[in-house]
């Protein structure tokens, strides 16, 4: 052990001016962070001993229980030790500043060789992160200006009353909010047809939570699913991730096709009401034939009905689980779509026998959903403000999708088939459109859009397509922002 030379406490004058010129920052905070500084940087080493937190104090003209706080905040953070009745000694395991402007330890993970590898398929084009700041975003999934801000808040301080905290604050073990089950069994799934016991129906955090647990319950090390194609990407990763093998359903104007023989496949995903990412909804014949298909070969069907609720010229159909006899349907709903994107709650609806071992899964990742969530959104559809808000969006997202396809109609070459729902649009353009060139160049000038091709299987991926979503974007906006994109396309013709 050694006390620090002189020319190591040649930055005291710098402290010292830092703590002056601290502009009303806490004298120890600014000490704190001065002499951290210098231990990550190798200025101060390990073995060194700090000064007496008395001299300390007086030659940079400070409290002694300045310093001494400084001290212990440095002890807790293990930049420096304890040494009874010695002072404190700089940490011998910490080094110089690592990348991002953290010290890194003495023997550092090499976490490359820990993490198990992700399923091998190319990722979703990201987003940029600051999308929002655009003028012309043209992005997939809703926008958080339609949240019914004042009767969420309404719902929520009644959430805090007494009669109501043990569901919203207290630990629920692996259980859900008996009012929020109920609400989605009296007043969401008749809506679409279904009927089920409160045995049947499980909260889960989302869509993406339900099919993780739906594929850990069913796939086990591996197993063949049947996915549409083009389909949900990130449904295609969560069953890669099981070890699963996919086989490509086509998706023609009627919906994904259904071949005579479904022989080998374990599981089928589809999302009948909404297909994803085209928009078209799977004819009734299509669904019967799916189902009587299915039963003769054993194989399960997982729904995901996830924005069924966007109809604009007429009344959504009822799900593919409402036509279920033989209980092979596995119905995943979302709440997120509906509300908000950053609520994260949903529901999975299936035999009492499948939702009580995705309710032990549950309960070993994170027991439940959180209570005051599901205890506001109850309160929320109790009281009706879930269905007005529902029929709120629905009429401003009408309006949106009328002046896109009006605008597409306007100013693009070719013919865009018009679906009769959704928040956004599948567009697909001539054979030699780069769809990928498309976004870089209109990003450039301000719109937003997300090319297609993530969402087929295989390597031989079409350029060609696109999506435009409208829910995010301000109606106003949606005119000239279309009118910008048209006016690039001839820009991403490969010739």
């Amino acid at each position: 052990m050694q006390v620090i030379s002189e020319q190591q406490l040649s930055r005291l004058d710098s402290l010292a001016a830092a703590i002056e010129n601290g502009d009303g920052a806490p004298r120890f905070r600014l000490l704190r962070d001065g002499l951290a500084q210098a231990i990550e940087e190798g200025d101060l080493r390990g073995g060194d001993m700090l000064p007496a937190s008395r001299g300390l104090a007086e030659q940079l003209g400070v409290s002694r229980n300045t310093v001494s706080r400084a001290y212990r905040e440095l002890a807790a953070e293990g930049y420096v030790q304890a040494m009874e009745r010695v002072g404190y000694m700089v940490n011998g395991g910490l080094k110089k500043v690592g990348p991002g402007g953290r010290a890194s330890s003495a023997s550092p993970v090499r976490w490359e060789e820990r993490l198990v590898d992700l399923p091998d398929e190319e990722h979703q084009p990201t987003r940029p992160a600051d999308w929002r700041s655009y003028p012309y975003p043209f992005v997939v999934g809703p926008g958080p200006e339609s949240f019914p801000i004042a009767s969420w808040t309404r719902a929520m301080r009644t959430a805090l009353r007494k009669e109501h905290r043990g569901t919203s604050l207290h630990n629920l073990d692996d259980q859900d909010d008996p009012l929020l089950v109920e609400q989605i069994q009296h007043n969401l799934l008749p809506l679409r047809g279904i009927q089920a016991g409160q045995d049947e129906i499980l909260v889960t955090l989302g869509t993406q939570h339900g099919l993780h647990l739906v594929a850990e319950a069913l796939l086990g090390s591996g197993g063949t699913v049947g996915v549409e194609d083009p389909g949900y990407p990130d449904a295609r990763r969560i069953f890669l991730k099981k070890g699963a093998r996919l086989r490509a359903l086509p998706v023609d104007e009627q919906g994904v096709t259904v071949s005579g023989d479904l022989s080998g496949l374990d599981m089928i995903f589809v999302t009948p009401g909404r297909q994803f990412p085209t928009n078209v909804t799977m004819t009734i014949g299509r669904r019967r034939r799916l189902l009587s298909r299915a039963g003769r070969e054993g194989t399960l069907v997982v729904e995901d009905d996830y924005d069924s609720e966007y109809c604009y010229g007429r009344h959504p159909p009822p799900a593919l689980k409402s036509l279920d006899r033989t209980g092979l349907v596995v119905y995943v709903g979302s709440f997120s779509k509906f509300l908000a994107p950053g609520l994260r709650l949903g529901f999975v609806v299936a035999d009492p026998v499948l939702i009580g071992h995705l309710r032990r899964l549950r309960h070993h990742m994170l027991r439940h959903p959180p209570g005051m969530i599901q205890r506001t959104t109850a309160l929320m559809m109790e009281a009706g403000d879930y269905g007005r808000a529902i029929r709120r969006h629905r009429r401003v997202l009408s309006a949106k999708w009328q002046a896109i396809n009006g605008a597409i109609e306007d100013t693009f070459p070719w013919k865009v088939p018009v679906t009769d729902g959704g928040m956004s649009l599948w567009i697909g353009g001539p054979s030699d459109l780069d769809a990928g060139r498309l976004a870089e160049r209109a990003l450039r000038r301000g719109v937003v859009i997300e090319p297609g091709g993530f969402c087929f299987i295989g390597p031989n991926r079409p350029a060609r397509f696109f999506q435009l979503g409208f829910a995010a974007i301000d109606l106003e906006a949606i005119r000239p922002g279309v009118e910008k994109l048209a006016r690039l396309l001839p820009s991403a013709v490969v010739r």
